[in-house]
């Protein structure tokens, strides 16, 4: 049987999709030490980099920038009390992220991975 040609719009939901599996907010979260500390404050609750430094082996430097890439993303929020900057898991906008991600590939994927006929 000879092999479909691609559509453009074929084409272009196959690299929407890619972007999609690039995407800054799944690129943070396939990063094992930072989900090594999303575990952290998940189930500890918010903290300061300290804090959250005696659960994990990694310096306090390494640990600020990951929790600086989880807050670009919206994994994580900041806020001030007094010299610190409490870190917690922000339950919405993490949700709202995996829910925007998910919703855009229910779209693409039947154009570009339609299913098979019998399974």
């Amino acid at each position: 049987m000879a092999a479909k040609r691609p559509t453009e719009a074929w084409s272009r939901s196959v690299d929407e999709l890619i972007c999609l599996l690039d995407s800054a907010f799944l690129r943070a979260l396939t990063e094992p030490a930072r989900l090594e500390l999303l575990k952290v404050l998940l189930r500890y609750g918010p903290a300061d980099v300290g804090a959250i430094a005696a659960h994990l082996p990694q310096d306090r430097s390494v640990i600020s920038r990951h929790l600086k890439v989880l807050n670009d993303v919206g994994v994580v929020r900041a806020r001030s009390e007094g010299k610190h900057r409490i870190y917690e898991v922000d339950g919405q906008s993490f949700l709202a992220a995996f829910e925007g991600l998910l919703s855009r590939a229910r779209e693409l994927a039947p154009i570009c991975c339609p299913p098979s006929g019998g399974k």
